[in-house]
């Protein structure tokens, strides 16, 4: 079995203000009457601590729409969680926040769609937003926790990246990760609109260098690059039920934050199925663990123990099986698959994140 996992991503909620085209979020929404009340946040939070995990990811949606927010904050601290609030911002006041580092939120991870005000309001579908997003930041460094910022770039933004790092030192983030899309669910759909060429994606290599070197000792940065130029894939979230553990808003206990969008899966629902059993027992999660399951080339290659075959919902989604080798690795037999995406990219318009 793998070792126990750090951290727990808690999505809390589907539901958000922003609709952004690249949204993590599966395409199929879970509705509010369908999300898990706070007791049973609080008994997925005991469990966690339980099997090992130290922190908690409170995300969503945005998981500030919750009203019982604030309990469930306290109820991830009772169980000796370390307590991060990834969220946009865009709802949070003084009143809310002074609640939330009263019931033990450690650390707010505030996310940004773009340096411009008119390229943000397009990527979220917010009006306003940027200006409620710089109030947040301010909020979180007056009540003393310290401030991460989230960058998704993609085509439509990284002409802004540079101006994006003068943000997050601006509004006093320690530390800023951008993060290139990563293609499944809304972003999938999105793709032609939001892949970036090889020439955008070397240019902000070179940026993220530079200010790696610029800003050392005042700002962290954390890279994430794209898959569709790669020619080896990542070892995505440290290998399938290795180390990451997640909840969905109705319950379902995942082995990767995008693993429902592996269509025909079945995954272990806390209602029925407690983390522990359904992190060393399910076959959800044992499917993809280690190499014995892996087709060829994976199967015997070098590289087999580091990326651990790379995405499976990356590779779902690009050749309707999650067992085959990831495409983004140059031998595999789908490789072919990102060459054709990228000559198709280049599109303007959006299919905006809503519930259908």
């Amino acid at each position: 079995m793998a070792d126990a996992p750090l951290a727990l991503l808690a999505e809390l909620t589907h539901r958000c203000p922003l609709r952004c085209p690249y949204c993590s979020n599966p395409v199929e929404l879970t509705r509010a009457s369908a999300e898990l009340a706070a007791a049973e946040w609080a008994q997925v939070f005991q469990e966690a601590a339980g099997l090992g995990c130290l922190q908690v990811h409170l995300s969503g949606g945005e998981p500030t729409v919750r009203r019982d927010i604030v309990e469930i904050v306290a109820s991830a601290r009772a169980a000796g969680l370390y307590t991060n609030l990834i969220t946009a911002g865009v709802l949070l006041d003084a009143a809310l926040m002074a609640r939330l580092v009263e019931a033990g939120l450690d650390h707010v991870q505030l996310s940004v769609q773009d340096a411009e005000e008119a390229g943000a309001e397009r990527i979220g579908g917010l009006k306003g937003a940027q200006a409620r997003k710089r109030v947040a930041a301010a909020l979180v460094k007056q009540a003393g926790l310290p401030l991460t910022l989230n960058a998704v770039v993609h085509r439509q933004n990284l002409h802004n990246l540079a101006h994006l790092i003068e943000i997050a030192l601006e509004w006093g983030a320690f530390r800023l990760e951008v993060a290139h899309v990563q293609y499944y669910g809304w972003a999938l759909a999105n793709r032609a609109a939001l892949l970036p060429t090889r020439a955008q994606l070397d240019e902000a290599t070179g940026i993220v260098d530079a200010a790696r070197i610029a800003h050392r000792g005042r700002l962290v940065i954390d890279y994430v690059v794209p898959d569709y130029h790669a020619a080896r894939p990542k070892a995505c979230m440290g290998g399938w039920g290795r180390r990451f553990l997640g909840v969905s808003p109705a319950g379902n206990i995942l082995p990767c934050h995008a693993a429902e969008s592996i269509t025909g899966m079945v995954f272990p629902n806390m209602r029925q199925t407690s983390l522990a059993e359904a992190w060393a027992e399910s076959p959800a999660f044992n499917a993809f663990r280690g190499t014995e399951w892996m087709p060829k080339p994976c199967q015997g290659c070098d590289h087999a123990e580091r990326d651990w075959g790379g995405c499976r919902c990356q590779a779902f989604a690009l050749t309707g099986q999650a067992a085959n080798t990831d495409p983004a690795c140059a031998l595999s037999p789908h490789h072919g698959l990102l060459a054709e995406a990228l000559a198709q990219a280049g599109e303007t318009v959006f299919r905006y994140r809503e519930f259908s």
